[in-house]
């Protein structure tokens, strides 16, 4: 490295957030980036350590530790720190075809992983605001514009399904120069990047800025269509040489209590699409969309969603939120049986809950808790729950934690909002039943000798359709190694 005793010359520093005040009255992503001098100080950081664990991508002891795409991080933080831009957003792109969108939604496995914060997780390298540095500056300088292939093979590929797994396959694809179309249901691309994550995580314009330049470079995109709906799979089949199917894990899932009928009460992925929809289309004009505005708010589930949930009803100015967890809260630090480099199971507070306890007063997590039954009035309106406290028990006949009802706990609390952010359960049956692909126990689909090889000849897939719900890098590198696979299949060999 270029300067081997960065990592104790300098502090982390990551990039300031714009105070909750300020930030709560905006949509926009809300976080202010250091200067070229400030980001070359942070790449001095990263140590000269040996075995980059950073960019391994391993699973260690059940968990996985680095980066699922094998980014050359000390490659590229030591380019930067030699003002080297324009390599380092070469060796960053051999690996990674989207780091505009890692560098925002990404939890930054390699931080936890790094060596450089293996005694102290807050003294990591800033990998992921190094890697948007990298790609902001790329663009700002051209770097990133778009590069058609010179040779094309005259084969045609059809994905589809827009999301991160459908998109990393497409790029790779036509970067081959095979002939790629991309069919998207919704009326914009993106998949779970465009409706799934709000705006200020993850600003829209960023994702069309990417799209564009695949446009560029002879990706087609047929958005409104719903494949298995308005277009039948044998008739892809018989256009195309392969098919990807990249649909997501797009199935949330429910939950049983009483009064879920009542109206007001909704799935956390419709109600976030809503809003960005609205945002774009109207900007957010009154009745365009699910309105948390003067109501006391449930929140179902204390992930990544649910969190998105909380902070999108402050935006909307809720009267309270209440976040509700059924397991019990993690360790605020690591435990003895999930040492570094494993991902920290640990209690964090993101953006959302910063938001709410600072405007509410108190953090809107309720732990071990769920909702026994919801309370509608005469005309069938959600008005509130009856909640339950919950506690972990062995399961005698399979020997697993199960949380069961504290019997007696119960205790009602208004609501005239509840969002479901309870996760995903799998693929959506009418596509997989229309191109005749088996899936498994979890709806997820299966796949034959390979990899990504569905049981139907010419047919693939890739992404949460393939594994289930999962993180936006590991559907990136999931694309990554299906258009590898398609590649194979079609020329005898790949080169990507």
């Amino acid at each position: 490295m270029g300067n081997p005793t960065g990592f104790l010359n300098y502090n982390r520093q990551e990039k300031q957030a714009e105070s909750v005040k300020k930030r709560i009255k905006h949509f926009k992503e809300f976080h202010v980036s250091l200067t070229k001098e400030e980001r070359k100080e942070q790449c001095s950081r990263c140590m000269d350590c040996g075995v980059p664990f950073c960019q391994a991508g391993m699973v260690i002891g059940g968990m996985v530790s680095g980066c699922p795409l094998n980014n050359l991080i000390p490659e590229w933080n030591d380019l930067i720190y030699k003002d080297a831009w324009e390599q380092a957003y070469s060796r960053l792109k051999i690996t990674n075809p989207f780091p505009e969108f890692t560098s925002r939604v990404c939890p930054a496995l390699c931080e936890k992983s790094c060596t450089c914060g293996s005694y102290d997780m807050a003294n990591a390298v800033t990998v992921r605001d190094n890697e948007y540095a990298i790609i902001e500056n790329a663009y700002e300088n051209g770097y990133a514009a778009a590069k058609p292939p010179k040779v094309r093979t005259g084969k045609k590929i059809a994905v589809i399904g827009s999301g991160p797994s459908g998109l990393a396959a497409a790029d790779m694809l036509c970067r081959r120069g095979h002939s790629v179309t991309v069919y998207e249901r919704s009326d914009r691309a993106g998949g779970l990047l465009m409706y799934g994550i709000p705006n200020m995580k993850l600003e829209k314009s960023v994702i069309e800025r990417k799209l564009n330049i695949m446009r560029e470079e002879g990706v087609e995109f047929k958005k409104g269509v719903n494949v298995g709906v308005d277009i039948d799979a044998k008739t892809l089949l018989n256009e195309y040489d392969r098919i990807i199917l990249a649909c997501g894990a797009s199935n949330p899932r429910d939950i049983k209590a009483d009064g879920r009928n009542a109206k007001g009460i909704y799935f956390a992925v419709d109600f976030l699409k809503s809003t960005t929809k609205a945002l774009l289309d109207n900007g957010l004009k009154d009745g365009t969309y699910i309105s948390a505005k003067g109501k006391n708010v449930i929140v179902i589930g204390g992930g990544d969603t649910g969190n998105d949930c909380v902070g999108t009803c402050v935006r909307h100015g809720a009267k309270s939120v209440l976040q509700l967890e059924m397991m019990p809260k993690l360790p605020d630090e690591r435990a003895e049986n999930n040492p570094w480099p494993q991902y920290p199971r640990i209690c964090k507070t993101d953006y959302g809950q910063e938001e709410a306890a600072e405007v509410f007063g108190s953090d809107p997590r309720v732990y071990q808790t769920t909702v026994k039954k919801f309370i509608k009035d005469k005309d069938g309106i959600l008005k509130g729950a009856i909640l339950i406290k919950l506690t972990p028990e062995k399961d005698k006949k399979t020997g697993r934690m199960m949380m069961k009802e504290v019997t007696g706990s119960e205790y009602e609390v208004k609501a005239e909002l509840v969002l479901i952010a309870a996760g995903f359960l799998g693929s959506e049956s009418y596509i997989t039943e229309a191109f005749g692909v088996k899936v498994n126990e979890r709806t997820n689909v299966l796949t034959d000798t390979s990899l990504h090889k569905t049981t139907v000849e010419n047919v693939f897939t890739a992404g949460d359709m393939h594994l289930g719900q999962s993180l936006v890098v590991r559907a990136i590198r999931e694309g990554i190694d299906c258009a590898r696979e398609v590649d194979e299949s079609l020329m005898g060999y790949t080169n990507l």
